[in-house]
C-alpha cells in the first residue's frame, strides 16, 4: 500500500530524509530568466538540460528527494501561452522525463565512481532516491501573488479548484513519479480539492501537502495548520504532511502544531527566510538566513519529529550538502570554519 513508502524509505535511508532546494534560484544562477507567467516551467521549453543539472546537483550534494520542475506549469498555463492541452501535456510529462535522467545520470556515475567518497566534491552514494512530481496552487497559476495570500474571491469554489488541478494530478501520477507533492498549499479549500481528487480519481500515487506560513501559527489565508493538517491526516492518500516555502524561524512551532492532529511523517523544507514580492516578482535584498544559519536548525527540526527534511526557494546544493552532512555525522559542516 502507498502509506508503506516513505515509512520503508526512512527505514532504508537510516535517517531523516534529505529533499532538495530550491529550483526556480538555482536555475535563473545557471543563467535561465524565469520572468514569466510560466515560472521555472518555462525551461521545460527553453532548457531542460539546465534543469537536469540543477536536479544532479542536488543529487551529488546528498538528496535523497528531488522534484519536478512543474510547481507551475499547468495546461491552463500553458494555454495562455499558446499551447495546445496535447502539448501542455506532453511538457508536464517532460518535467518527470528530465528528473527520471537526472536520477539515472546520478545512478550512472555512483557505479563508476571508485568508492562511496569518490571525488570528495561530490557526494557519489547508491541510495533509494524518490521523484516527487510537483502540483503548485491554484494562486501559483494565476502569478499575481495570491499563491502568498490564500485568498481567491468568493467566486473560486471546491469544484473550481477540482477541475483545474483535476488533469496535471492524473498525468504527474501516470508519468512514473514515486509521490506527488502538492506544495505551498495556502488555505484549508484547496487542501480539501487536493484530498478528495485524489479519492475520487483513484490516484494510487501517495501523496504529501506542505503547507505554507508567514506567521508561524496559520497557513498563509488565516486558516489553521491544525486544521489544514486533519484534512491529510484524514485522506490515506497522503503519506506525509508539512510545511514548505517559509521562514525557517517558524518551522519548529509548525512541526509541532500538525503532530497535534497526524501520526504520519512529518516533511519541512522551508525557504532561505528571504521575503518575496509577489506582485514585482523579485526578492527583498540581505533578507534571509546563511547556510550555517540554516543547518544550524536541522538538530531541533529532527528533535520535533521531522522526518523528512531539505529547502525552498533561495537555498542552494551547498545548503543541502549542510542538511545532508548533519544528517549523516550529527556534526555541523560548518563547525570546523
Amino acid at each position: 500500500m502507498s502509506s508503506s513508502l516513505i515509512t520503508d524509505f526512512l527505514h532504508q535511508a537510516g535517517r531523516t530524509a534529505v529533499i532538495a532546494g530550491g529550483l526556480a534560484t538555482e536555475l535563473e544562477r545557471h543563467g535561465a530568466d524565469l520572468n514569466d507567467p510560466l515560472w521555472s516551467a518555462k525551461c521545460l521549453l527553453s532548457s531542460p538540460h539546465l534543469i537536469r543539472q540543477v536536479h544532479l546537483d542536488y543529487l551529488e550534494n546528498g538528496a535523497d528527494i528531488i522534484i519536478t520542475a512543474s510547481y507551475q506549469a499547468t495546461i491552463q498555463g500553458f494555454k495562455a501561452k499558446g499551447f495546445s492541452d496535447e502539448e501542455g501535456e506532453a511538457l508536464l510529462r517532460r518535467s518527470v522525463e528530465i528528473a527520471r535522467e537526472a536520477r539515472d545520470l546520478y545512478y550512472q556515475r555512483c557505479a563508476e565512481s571508485s568508492s562511496d567518497n569518490g571525488d570528495d566534491s561530490r557526494i557519489l552514494k547508491q541510495r533509494p532516491i524518490l521523484i516527487a512530481g510537483s502540483v503548485g496552487s491554484y494562486g501559483a497559476y494565476l502569478a499575481d501573488g495570491s499563491e502568498y495570500s490564500g485568498n481567491y474571491g468568493d467566486a473560486i469554489k471546491l469544484e473550481t479548484l477540482k477541475d483545474f488541478h483535476r488533469r496535471r494530478v492524473q498525468i504527474l501520477a501516470d508519468s512514473g513519479v514515486d509521490l506527488l507533492a502538492f506544495e505551498a498549499v495556502p488555505n484549508k479549500p484547496e487542501a480539501q480539492a487536493y484530498a478528495d481528487l485524489l479519492e475520487e480519481e483513484n490516484i494510487i500515487t501517495p501523496a504529501w501537502f506542505a503547507f505554507n506560513s508567514k506567521d508561524g501559527t496559520n497557513v498563509v489565508s488565516g486558516d489553521s495548520i491544525e486544521e489544514c493538517g486533519s484534512i491529510a491526516e484524514s485522506c490515506d492518500k497522503v503519506v506525509a504532511v508539512g510545511i514548505n516555502c517559509t521562514p525557517p524561524r517558524f518551522i519548529h512551532d509548525l512541526i509541532l502544531l500538525p503532530k497535534k492532529v497526524t501520526a504520519k511523517p512529518i516533511v519541512i523544507y522551508p525557504n532561505s527566510g528571504e521575503t518575496y514580492d509577489g506582485i514585482r516578482k523579485e526578492w527583498g535584498q540581505n533578507s534571509g538566513v546563511t547556510d550555517e544559519d540554516f543547518v544550524s536548525y536541522v538538530d531541533k527540526w529532527c528533535e520535533s519529529g521531522a522526518s523528512l527534511v531539505g529547502g525552498c526557494c533561495r537555498t542552494t546544493p551547498d545548503t543541502i550538502r549542510g542538511i545532508y552532512k548533519i544528517l549523516s555525522s550529527g556534526q555541523s559542516p560548518f563547525s570546523a570554519k
